[in-house]
């Protein structure tokens, strides 16, 4: 095994990495099954890739950890906040930022590595509208969208909830200060926070709440007299050129666009080819390996890499309206999961 300690040689660890047992690698893109067959091409080390949602990756990773046999030897885009909370500090995996790629890596995106971001944007329907109807989330609380919005299941998919901690965490001052520019009044809600009331107020304006391709044909499928509008992963904007839809980002709606979910790259401390993971991680921070979700709209970790000219929802041009998530209080979110499906459960209406 090549050693932190030592200066990072890539054609070391290559040569390590060829004398290991296979990888595999879960993943929550089908795309990972290609992304390992280039890699095993490229460097002669054989891997495979597996896609697995986020939830089971957790549980498939906490379950081979306590057998003493791992399988999942890396877990790519898994639940943040269970990785926070349960995966690295209970010692299941660990994260690995490649030593001669760190330079072009942001420092708060190396410990853990995040590999991709993925951007949830609020998302109308070109053909109805004009431009987006929508410049402020409050607006998402008001009869007229009543019925009319759109977003993944929160209790299947819990980045969701964890998104609302989040909010609350790092800018409910946001969530007042868009309160106040809609209504012209200050935001009064005793002991509770901004994010809280907008979560209560917009569960009981009925959000069909389903999986992606459902949410993103509610909103941009032709045709339609009165679309959903909803958040959904820019990587549904692909079906704009597949199936016709006409999905259309919302850049100025306040207090965000949209957020950034970042993805994970993380390796089972009982793996028993580390030097093929890490090589297979390093491969994912190049261009070539992460070039099949770049074109989706993910963002890489490295800065050098950038999306397509021709990515189809125009989001690297607003990055900087999407919240980011702070890794760093993960752990919370996932303290406070429950809770915040819980308040959506008891406000949530039809």
């Amino acid at each position: 095994m090549v050693a932190a300690q030592e200066k990072f040689n890539l054609d070391a660890l290559i040569e390590a990495a060829r004398k290991e047992p296979p990888i595999t690698v879960y993943a929550v893109t089908g795309k990972i099954v290609d992304t390992t067959k280039a890699f095993s091409e490229k460097y002669g080390v054989k891997a495979s890739g597996k896609k697995v949602n986020e939830a089971t990756q957790i549980e498939l990773m906490i379950r081979e950890h306590q057998a003493g046999n791992v399988v999942g030897d890396i877990s790519l885009a898994t639940d943040v906040a269970s990785a926070m909370g349960q995966l690295l500090p209970e010692g299941i995996a660990m994260s690995w930022t490649p030593p001669d790629l760190a330079v072009d890596i942001s420092e708060k995106y190396r410990n853990p590595l995040v590999v991709v971001s993925d951007p949830h944007v609020w998302t109308y329907n070109t053909q109805k509208y004009d431009k987006c109807p929508v410049d402020n989330v409050w607006q998402l609380t008001e009869p007229e969208w009543k019925g009319k919005i759109a977003m993944l299941d929160l209790f299947d998919k819990p980045l969701y909830a964890d998104w609302f901690n989040q909010i609350e965490q790092h800018h409910d001052g946001d969530m007042a200060r868009a309160y106040e520019a809609r209504y012209g009044k200050k935001l009064e809600t005793g002991k509770e926070s901004a994010t809280a009331a907008w979560v209560k107020a917009f569960a009981q304006n009925g959000p069909l709440l389903s999986d992606s391709t459902t949410v993103a044909n509610a909103a941009g499928t032709p045709n339609q007299a009165n679309p959903f509008f909803v958040i959904t992963s820019t990587a549904k904007y692909r079906d704009n050129i597949t199936n016709g839809l006409k999905l259309g980002m919302c850049t100025d709606i306040k207090p965000f666009a949209g957020f950034l979910y970042p993805g994970f790259g993380l390796i089972a401390t009982k793996t028993k080819s580390p030097n093929a993971a890490k090589l297979f991680i390093r491969y994912l921070m190049t261009e070539e390996g992460i070039a099949p979700q770049t074109v989706d709209g993910k963002i890489s970790g490295n800065s050098k890499i950038r999306l397509p000219a021709d990515e189809p929802s125009g989001v690297t041009a607003h990055l900087g309206r999407l919240m980011a998530f702070e890794a760093a209080t993960a752990g919370d979110d996932l303290d406070k999961r429950e809770s915040w499906q819980d308040l959506w459960r008891v406000n949530y209406r039809k």
